[in-house]
């Protein structure tokens, strides 16, 4: 059957368009997810579960950038003094699920966003398509890096201050599974998301709602967004939410010039036209 044209489309036909999209997006997902599943050695004990160990290459790493600096051993984790326990009958298995559906969406992120464009497209002039066809590529770069950067700096910064925080000596921290499978998924998740903002930017620029001159005028606002969201996701700790903060302000700064570089674009189209 051929496939109709975007502009004689109704909106019932649109909205059963994006469902066929939705379902293999969803697919993919499920796909990845019971692959995870099955490999639950890998998932929970390598990757859940390696910044709780004090063997966690963030860990090294901040200790050998502590000898290096000749601050002694002041950043190195000696210990994680908690425990991870689930409470709940179903508790394990529940996770099992989660953390698979999760790691099935990360994995399959660049097929989502691919049925994601599969349906936007065709509502595209050509010359707007040919321009996109780094959108995959980009996004997915985009998401995977911000997932990176969630898992390694902000997951063991967070996991290591909240081990060690205490009121009081007679509290022992025995942290619920699901606690500490919400602090890594938010994290890395949010991170991803976070890191999308350029492609954000692009889009809105593309449609009039963003320009370089409204991003630079509220460059202050951005950074205390900024500033609070960094709070949100990490530790209430100074350091911690400068860490988090640098990449999202350079982030920020490339929109900027982004946003300027599409504009400078459509101008030279308009003048080629004319």
């Amino acid at each position: 059957m051929a496939k109709k044209n975007p502009n004689e489309m109704s909106f019932l036909d649109h909205l059963e368009e994006l469902r066929g999209h939705m379902i293999k997006a969803t697919l993919a997902i499920l796909l990845f997810a019971s692959i995870a599943f099955l490999c639950k050695k890998i998932v929970f004990d390598t990757l859940l579960f390696g910044p709780s160990k004090i063997e966690f290459v963030t860990y090294k790493g901040l200790c050998n950038l502590s000898k290096t600096l000749g601050m002694d051993e002041s950043l190195c984790i000696t210990e994680m003094p908690f425990e991870i326990q689930s409470r709940t009958l179903a508790g394990q298995f529940s996770a099992h699920i989660w953390v698979s559906i999760t790691f099935g969406f990360i994995i399959a992120f660049p097929y989502v966003i691919y049925q994601f464009w599969k349906f936007i497209s065709p509502g595209l002039h050509r010359n707007e398509r040919k321009t996109s066809r780094g959108f995959i590529f980009s996004a997915s770069f985009l998401f995977f890096l911000g997932v990176l950067f969630g898992y390694y700096i902000i997951c063991p910064l967070s996991i290591n201050f909240l081990a060690n925080y205490s009121v009081s000596e007679e509290i022992h921290n025995d942290f619920d599974l699901d606690s500490y499978i919400s602090l890594i998924r938010a994290s890395t998740l949010a991170s991803g998301l976070i890191f999308e903002l350029p492609i954000i930017i692009y889009f809105l620029t593309k449609i009039g709602l963003v320009t370089p001159e409204f991003l630079r005028k509220n460059r202050k606002v951005a950074l205390v967004i900024v500033l609070i969201v960094s709070a949100v996701i990490t530790p209430p700790d100074i350091a911690s939410q400068v860490i988090v903060a640098i990449p999202v302000l350079i982030l920020y700064e490339v929109s900027i010039f982004i946003s300027k570089r599409v504009l400078k674009t459509q101008a030279e189209k308009a003048l080629q036209t004319s």
